[in-house]
């Protein structure tokens, strides 16, 4: 799957989520409400990562650590089309950078 295909896939569940909320008599989420939740599930991710690493104890945490990771692109994914950002061409520019600075 490549990132059109990964993100088209995050807006479909994000419009799911939307019908969803309205059908329960909520209004859809705006991006400030995606990054709230974001911001949480990098915490989660957090959490996961140091039990990954014996830092922390948390039963089935290994397992858990592919649904967070995916949790937070997801989030990612819907943000950068609420807000109009070209994921694609931002990533290579960022890295496209990144290696310009460190192979000087």
């Amino acid at each position: 799957m490549d990132l059109a295909d990964l993100q088209g896939r995050a807006l479909e569940t994000a419009a799911l989520y939307d019908r969803h909320n309205v059908a329960a008599g909520r209004r859809p989420w705006t991006p400030d409400q995606f990054m709230m939740g974001f911001v949480g599930d990098v915490g989660d991710l957090a959490k996961l990562v140091m039990a990954a690493e014996g830092v922390r104890e948390i039963p089935g945490g290994r397992e858990q650590l592919g649904h967070e990771l995916a949790d937070c692109l997801w989030s990612v994914l819907v943000l950068a089309q609420r807000y109009g950002v070209d994921l694609e061409a931002e990533f290579a520019r960022m890295t496209d950078g990144i290696e310009q600075y460190l192979q000087t």
